[in-house]
């Protein structure tokens, strides 16, 4: 389509992208980009693209290394990064962490967290949603889990918003430092966490990273660089997404004032109202796969080697899947949305992260019945992979 030109970094994309989405769907939706990637964004196409065994994982991080001209990272590919068998076991590993049983065992401490940030700042009467509320309580859950000290967490929160960017790479110019600074993140993230490995292994304790330790020492289930891949993707995807989620949801709902006004009244469609949020404007936008061998999408040959983007932002506004999909509706009957992903990289967090959600937006609801947004045009980061906002000004 010569008119359609599909630019991701464009700031009004990036503050809005939705609109992008419904001509890239109804005009040209398995779209191969100027940057030489296929974007696509009906719902049917996103599902298949990450149920198929053929559009593979492994390949991205030589693509990506390939495109900056740098090598492939020798640290070590997280589970998200690796397709099976070694997906499968870096899985196994971590996944029992996050069963809904284990999860729901931690809502009265997820609870004490959020109560505990909101007296902090009652007072006030403002607050920004974000950096006061909204960002601490998945990285006190995700550190505690873990076993990484709090008080640390200034520490590692410029290095994760640069490895978070760096999810982004393939997607800007050649000349861009995006991909060094995230690499360099990367790198001192993995001495931090050497660190700490190094007292754990002197007195472990009953936290995660222990148990992880324990399965590098037995020596077959875990190597030392796939443990330190493992530690820092689950301390980034342990908050980075959740941030967005609470952010996110409490924006729309505030620019919803009919939707947080039932569900004020009704505080037990709590549940239904995180799906909608999630599926309205989720946290994680897209992904990508390298096909394996040549494939067929929608009658477009693509050929192995290429990239291909998943856009699941687009795939849950499709309206062949959602009924009126730009209307927010917390009570949506069959909301299938793909926003924590398909397939064996379905987010292993999502029991966490949806948890983390219902009592954070609840919470606030209860205890603060004037919240109102501050700002006319809250900023969104820079970012295409993972939507979130710079800053949340709201008064109350």
């Amino acid at each position: 389509m010569a008119d359609l030109v599909f630019n991701p970094m464009d700031p009004e994309f990036v503050a809005d992208p939705y609109p992008m989405y419904a001509r890239l769907r109804s005009e040209d939706p398995v779209h191969h980009s100027a940057a030489g990637f296929w974007v696509l964004t009906r719902y049917d196409d996103v599902v298949a693209a990450l149920r198929d065994p053929r559009l593979a994982k492994e390949a991205l991080a030589a693509f990506v290394a390939a495109r900056f001209g740098q090598p492939v990272p020798a640290m070590g590919l997280s589970m998200l990064d690796r397709d099976p068998p070694d997906h499968t076991r870096l899985r196994g590993l971590v996944s029992k962490a996050f069963t809904p049983r284990v999860v729901e065992g931690l809502r009265p401490r997820v609870q004490q967290i959020v109560d505990g940030l909101l007296d902090a700042v009652e007072a006030k009467g403002s607050m920004d949603l974000v950096e006061e509320f909204a960002y601490p309580i998945p990285v006190n859950v995700i550190c505690e889990m873990l076993g990484v000290p709090i008080e640390d967490h200034e520490r590692f929160k410029g290095w994760s918003l640069d490895i978070a960017r760096g999810l982004d790479s393939i997607l800007l110019p050649t000349d861009s430092d995006v991909p060094r600074r995230s690499m360099a993140s990367r790198s001192a993230l993995a001495d931090y966490f050497r660190e700490l490995i190094a007292r754990r292994r002197a007195a472990p304790r009953g936290d995660m990273l222990s148990d992880l330790i324990a399965a590098e020492e037995a020596g077959d289930k875990l190597s030392e660089h796939e443990l330190l891949a493992t530690c820092i993707l689950l301390l980034i995807a342990g908050h980075e997404t959740t941030v967005n989620l609470i952010g996110n949801g409490t924006l729309a709902l505030l620019r919803h004032p009919d939707q947080l006004r039932r569900l004020r009244e009704d505080p037990a469609l709590i549940g239904g109202a995180i799906e909608e949020l999630l599926r309205f404007d989720g946290p994680v936008q897209r992904t990508a796969r390298i096909p394996s061998e040549d494939v067929t999408i929608a009658g477009h040959k693509i050929a192995a080697g290429e990239m291909v983007m998943p856009f699941i932002g687009a795939a849950d506004r499709d309206p062949a899947q959602f009924p009126e999909p730009d209307r927010l509706n917390i009570t949506r009957a069959e909301n299938r949305h793909v926003a924590f992903g398909l397939g064996i990289h379905f987010c292993l967090g999502a029991p966490l992260a949806r948890i983390e959600g219902q009592i954070a937006i609840a919470t606030l609801l209860r205890r603060l019945p004037r919240l109102a947004l501050a700002t006319d045009r809250p900023a969104f980061r820079p970012s295409l992979t993972l939507r979130g906002l710079e800053a949340l000004p709201v008064s109350f």
